[in-house]
């Protein structure tokens, strides 16, 4: 009869134990969730005022970074310098609006975001005015010492680029 009750008593004790790191474990993963989330919003802000120092504040130093149009860099300071181009020339007039954010967490650490953005303003080069598109991008966080920062970013047009309306769904240069 004891060990019927100390096993009961245990099972029980084990159950409230485990519900109760499941919700910490949930209230961890809200509040990093929250936290990327700013981060992706940051990034969205930095974009829309044309600053590439706000918009790459949050890569790590070693960052891997590709555009929509396969620009390449390395590194927060080489994607500083080819944000700060591109929002120079063709991107000069353009908007961002994120429309979507999804985030899978692959360790405590390490997020990936998909995210879903709404770009429009952007000239060709010609400097003609190109329709407004979406985009999905893959970012991969890693959190470093409390704070999560853009370690890879890849960017995805949903819809190519078109260069005028003779040559439906060509792709711009």
């Amino acid at each position: 009869m004891w060990t019927t009750s100390f096993i009961a008593v245990a099972a029980i004790s084990c159950s409230i134990g485990c519900s109760q790191i499941t919700l910490l474990d949930s209230a961890s993963n809200f509040q990093d969730e929250s936290a990327i989330e700013r981060v992706i919003f940051e990034m969205t802000d930095g974009f829309n005022s044309h600053d590439a120092e706000a918009a790459t504040r949050m890569y790590t130093e070693d960052a891997d970074f590709v555009s929509v149009r396969g620009d390449v860099a390395k590194g927060r300071a080489d994607i500083k310098k080819v944000l700060a181009a591109i929002l120079r020339t063709r991107a000069r007039n353009a908007t961002l609006e994120t429309r979507g954010v999804a985030i899978r967490f692959i360790r405590p650490d390490v997020a990936l975001a998909h995210v879903t953005n709404e770009l429009s303003g952007l000239v060709n080069a010609e400097g003609q005015a190109l329709p407004a598109q979406r985009e999905l991008s893959l970012r991969v966080f890693v959190k470093e010492s409390g704070v999560w920062r853009v370690a890879a970013f890849q960017n995805t047009p949903t819809k190519p680029f078109e260069t005028s309306s003779k040559s439906q769904g060509a792709a711009a240069p």
